[in-house]
Parts: structure tokens; C-alpha cells; sequence
């Protein structure tokens, strides 16, 4: 019987998660980002598969030049930030000529790249593979589902700020979550306060509790809160390891204790 090819390149990946947000610019690819870092600092293997096909911006926040991406015998191997190959990622940033390039493709295009992007990556060992995705609920969400269902999908993180603007897209992105079947392992608060680069205390620039209050009223984990940190933002900026660096930070100790409960939800599966 003939193996199926994504059966074939995703065997070896142990959970798949993933990173969803109802809109845009609530920090989607950093909370996937810093959980990649933080899960690879956990000891875990960790791949990251960006399909946030017209604003692929984790090659830069994993500070990754272009790379050519090669094949081998099962698919493309994936571009690893580091030599003992603990982090994984593969994005579209990786096949565009021009960085500043626009994916200006309509929805056929989009998805069948995501399908060669779930079928034909040879990932190898992973113990969790974070897929980030567009904001909202479009197109190209059904067609990573049909595609990694094939596999397996353990379910999805959802990111939000603190604003009701935010956390009623998420509730969108919930009913989405239930609608196809989609376990939701938690919800991340993004941007929860403002930590000062001088005294360290955090203030609540913006309205707090909003992602908390959602997980209460939908009967959602609440996977913790992260902080506005110009040294968190800084890191992202120039491609560093946030949770490398700064270990002693407030910012840490949120982004860890998100890590720890998501995995504790991921063995709860």
C-alpha cells in the first residue's frame, strides 16, 4: 500500500499546534516565536511552519537570511536556526526572490502551496510542530486543517490583546475552532501591560484581563499574559533570543509559564 506523503514526512512529529489570532498586529508570529524559543530551551525539538503566506515575518525574528531551500529524497529540509538542529522553519520568505516582495496569488495558488508546504517538508524528529497562520478565518486556515488532518492536528493556541476590538475577533476565531473540530488548548493575552525599561514595574497602558475574561466566559484554558517589553521587542527586531538573554525578565517568567501549561495541555490530549 502506498504511504501517504504527509504521513511520510510528518510521522516522526510527536503534536501539532496550532497558532491562530482573529486579527492582525496582536503579535501572532512573536508569541509563535518565543514559544518555539522557549519550547527549544525546555529541551524539546521544535519546527515552525509559517503559512502566513503575505506577511511571513519569523525568518527575520529567528534572524534568518534568505536561504536556498534543498531538496532530499523525502522533500525540502527545513532551514534550522541552530547546528544541533533544535529549531526548524520553513515559510515562503525562504522562495521569494525580493524579501519586499507582495504574494499577490489568489486562493488555488495559496492553497496548494500549503499542501506542498504540509506534504513535502521532511521535518525529521520533532516533539512539537507550531504552524502559524494568516489573522482571521479565510481560506487558507480550511486548507492547512484538510491538509495536517491528514496527520494530526493536537489544536490551536489563539493570540489576542487586551481591547474588546481584539477579543471579539477571537471569539470568531473560537466558534471557528468548534465548527471544525479543533481542540483549543488556550488563549495567550498579548501586550498585557508595559514593562519599564528602567524600573522594570509594569503598568496597564491598555485596558488587561480581556483574554482572561474571553477564556472564562468560553470555557477556554487561559494559557497566561505577555507584557509589552522594549527589551522583548528589541530582540525581536535584530533576530536575538529573547529567553536566552534575558532569563531574569518578568517577560521570561510569562512566556516560560505559558510554555510549561501549554505543554501540560499537550500530554492532557
Amino acid at each position: 500500500m502506498e504511504q501517504n506523503p504527509a504521513e511520510s514526512t510528518m510521522s516522526q512529529v510527536q503534536r501539532v499546534v496550532l497558532v491562530l489570532s482573529g486579527k492582525g498586529g496582536v503579535g501572532k508570529s512573536t508569541v509563535t516565536t518565543e514559544l518555539a524559543l522557549a519550547l527549544r530551551h525546555a529541551g524539546k525539538r521544535v519546527g515552525i511552519l509559517d503559512v502566513d503566506l503575505c506577511g511571513p515575518s519569523i525568518p527575520r525574528m529567528l534572524n534568518i537570511k534568505r536561504n536556498d531551500v534543498h531538496q532530499c529524497d523525502s522533500g525540502w529540509v527545513p532551514v534550522y536556526t541552530d547546528a544541533e538542529q533544535t529549531l526548524a522553519l520553513m515559510s515562503i520568505g525562504f522562495l521569494l526572490e525580493d524579501p519586499d516582495e507582495a504574494v499577490v496569488w489568489r486562493g488555488p495558488k495559496k492553497n496548494a502551496l500549503i499542501g506542498q508546504f504540509v506534504s513535502d517538508v521532511a521535518w525529521g524528529e520533532l516533539d512539537v510542530l507550531l504552524v502559524d497562520t494568516p489573522p482571521g478565518t479565510s481560506d487558507e486556515h480550511l486548507s492547512v486543517l484538510e491538509n495536517l488532518k491528514k496527520h494530526r492536528v493536537d489544536g490551536a493556541v489563539l493570540v489576542t490583546t487586551p481591547q474588546a476590538v481584539s477579543t471579539g475577533d477571537v471569539r470568531r476565531e473560537i466558534t471557528f475552532c468548534k465548527k471544525t473540530g479543533i481542540r483549543i488548548l488556550g488563549i495567550v493575552e498579548n501586550m498585557s501591560g508595559f514593562v519599564c525599561p528602567h524600573c522594570s514595574e509594569c503598568s496597564n497602558i491598555f485596558s488587561k484581563g480581556g483574554g482572561e475574561e474571553l477564556a472564562k466566559l468560553t470555557g477556554s484554558p487561559f494559557l497566561g499574559s505577555v507584557p509589552l517589553d522594549p527589551q522583548l521587542t528589541s530582540c525581536i527586531e535584530e533576530g536575538r533570543d529573547f529567553m536566552q538573554e534575558f532569563p531574569g525578565s518578568v517577560t521570561f517568567t510569562a512566556i516560560n509559564t505559558i510554555c510549561q501549561t501549554l505543554l501540560q495541555n499537550l500530554r492532557a490530549t
